[in-house]
């Protein structure tokens, strides 16, 4: 299986987790030295940006010679950053059931971000939701730590879970009360939480950037179905993940509206974000894990 291209549905198969994680981060930190985001270099654990008005005394002149871009060589005293990772767990991620695409994917993320705060020696904590918090643990960069959020990220893909909806809302909210420092927040949802009434969501967002946090909202689709309603003129059975009610339709009948509709509801939540300073990634599933990690590590770089 090529790391750098995984197969969803081997990712529940093969089953180590936490070695698929550093396998595609260090794939993917290799391939940018190939790539036009070579200042990303592998010594990025070591070093931060330079910021104008800084001293000069600790710029990296080695790095800056092989990038052209200059750096300052960091120390592991320094304060490091802290990230909560926020997992949506409800049905909905499950889709589509025959690889359960969206959680698997948001589920790899995950880990992969949870490595690569690791190797940079910041403290991570993982929380799961749906209708309300599921698991949230503690903040900490130990390797014991990290390998027990491995295994609750692995439980996801393996629980038969029930019908579970979502209330992103609620628990953004219950979230900007609980961090008390100022920290990273990494959302994977597909943000699908009673849509008709999005204020809410924008007001949840809204109070996470208010109490000073850095916002990174991985919005996980399966864009071919889910946004551009790309399914064969033929009648379907749709279900309802979240709810299990079921309405019989032929695709080409509302997939003008459908579009519409969520079309609409996703810019209005790209735009609420941009008001809010907060990034905003579309995370199509068939992409791969690439825009996540550079988003990541554009973010982090920033914040330092």
């Amino acid at each position: 299986m090529s790391v750098r291209q995984l197969d969803l549905a081997k990712v529940r198969e093969f089953g180590n987790l936490e070695f698929l994680a550093k396998q595609l981060v260090e794939g993917f930190i290799t391939g940018l030295h190939k790539s036009p985001f070579h200042g990303f270099s592998v010594e990025f654990a070591e070093h931060q940006l330079y910021n104008t008005g800084e001293s000069t005394r600790n710029i990296d002149w080695k790095v800056f010679a092989k990038t052209d871009r200059l750096y300052v060589k960091r120390y592991e005293e320094e304060t490091n950053l802290r990230c909560h990772i926020l997992l949506d767990t409800s049905s909905s991620m499950y889709y589509p059931e025959d690889n359960y695409g969206k959680m698997t994917f948001s589920v790899m993320a995950a880990a992969s971000l949870t490595y690569l705060l690791q190797r940079q020696k910041d403290a991570v904590s993982l929380c799961t939701f749906s209708e309300q918090i599921e698991v949230q643990t503690a903040v900490k960069s130990t390797p014991s730590h990290v390998h027990k959020i491995m295994l609750e990220l692995e439980q996801q893909l393996q629980t038969n879970r029930p019908l579970l909806k979502t209330s992103v809302a609620d628990v953004l909210h219950q979230i900007a009360e609980k961090i008390h420092k100022r920290s990273l927040v990494v959302i994977f949802s597909d943000m699908f939480d009673n849509i008709e009434d999005a204020d809410k969501i924008f007001s949840a967002l809204q109070h996470l950037r208010h109490n000073l946090h850095e916002v990174l909202l991985f919005h996980v689709t399966d864009r071919k179905t889910e946004e551009n309603f790309a399914f064969e003129n033929r009648p379907y059975e749709f279900i309802d993940l979240e709810t299990g009610e079921k309405i019989k339709v032929q695709p080409e009948q509302v997939r003008e509206s459908y579009q519409q509709f969520v079309g609409d509801f996703y810019q209005k939540l790209k735009l609420k974000c941009g008001q809010y300073k907060i990034d905003f990634i579309e995370a199509d599933i068939a992409k791969g894990f690439d825009p996540v990690l550079l988003a990541y590590l554009v973010k982090h770089s920033k914040m330092r």
